[in-house]
């Protein structure tokens, strides 16, 4: 068993994911792989069975879709529980160049004590992928990585390198998330405990269809009801960050609102309920937080 294990959520991906472990398997510095599959209905297990044989990568299904917080609520929990001594986490289309992890060990040999470590994020045309970009603060995102180690308060999961002390002390990403704010969530309980840093030599791809972050305004009906999540755990995170966080958060859902009614090509009123509904249960939303 190696000192760090990757933590891999997948859903119906399985190309990216055959990508995603190669990647990994090409590391220069070795980890061990944790495929956590939300119920994939496409070839996923197929295209996996070969690697699960032969002891390459550890596969669980769960059986029915976690979302991203329930998958990756479930992989650290198994990492932990396993006696893994690091976690690195990430989506299945993420792929992380060669270096990536031996980035994150030296600069763990650097850094006496921190929270959580958190890779460069670029997209398929090698440009900073703009919905990855960590903040700096709870509203300013970092705009250069031209230091070695920057610190932030806010990372997503597309490669996050962490401790299994820091989980212990912290407890686990809120599952009832579902989709949508859970890393967001996690990595500021953390950085309230912890200074964090991007590791900006330690770099990933980020295969993402698109280099634009989704937005209710913009998006295809079938996939509007899923921002019910996004609007409630984002009230949720805010408010947990007293008068400056409802500010914040009080002003961008204003400017959704605009947005909506001057840019979105129909299904206005849907979209506004949509919002509506998740912002009143974001004030009431009170999930309780698990420990390992």
């Amino acid at each position: 068993m190696n000192k760090v294990v990757a933590v891999v959520v997948t859903y119906n991906r399985s190309d990216l994911l055959i990508e995603n472990v190669g990647c990994l398997m090409a590391q220069s510095y070795p980890t061990d792989i944790l495929i956590i599959d939300n119920n994939s209905t496409d070839d996923t297990y197929v295209k996996l069975q070969s690697l699960i044989s032969s002891g390459k990568i550890k596969y669980i299904n769960t059986g029915e879709n976690l979302g991203g917080a329930g998958g990756f609520q479930l992989g650290i929990k198994e990492a932990v529980s396993s006696g893994y001594e690091y976690i690195w986490l990430m989506d299945d289309d993420c792929m992380p160049q060669q270096d990536a992890l031996k980035e994150f060990m030296i600069a763990d040999s650097k850094i006496s004590e921190y929270g959580f470590l958190s890779s460069k994020v670029l997209w398929k045309d090698g440009f900073v992928c703009t919905m990855n970009v960590q903040r700096r603060t709870l509203t300013k995102p970092v705009k250069s990585f031209d230091k070695d180690h920057i610190p932030v308060v806010m990372a997503s999961f597309v490669s996050l390198f962490l401790k299994t002390s820091v989980v212990k002390e912290v407890g686990l990403p809120i599952k009832e998330f579902f989709i949508w704010t859970d890393d967001w969530e996690y990595t500021r309980r953390i950085s309230r405990k912890y200074k964090c840093y991007v590791v900006s030599s330690s770099v990933v791809i980020h295969k993402s269809k698109s280099n634009i972050g989704a937005h209710i305004a913009s998006d295809d009906l079938d996939r509007l009801d899923r921002y019910y999540y996004l609007y409630r755990n984002d009230v949720y995170l805010y408010r947990r960050e007293g008068f400056k966080g409802f500010c914040y958060e009080f002003v961008r859902l204003f400017a959704h609102f605009f947005k909506i009614l001057f840019k979105a090509q129909n299904n206005r009123c849907k979209r506004i309920r949509i919002m509506l509904k998740g912002t009143k249960a974001g004030l009431k939303f009170k999930p309780e937080i698990e420990y390992v």
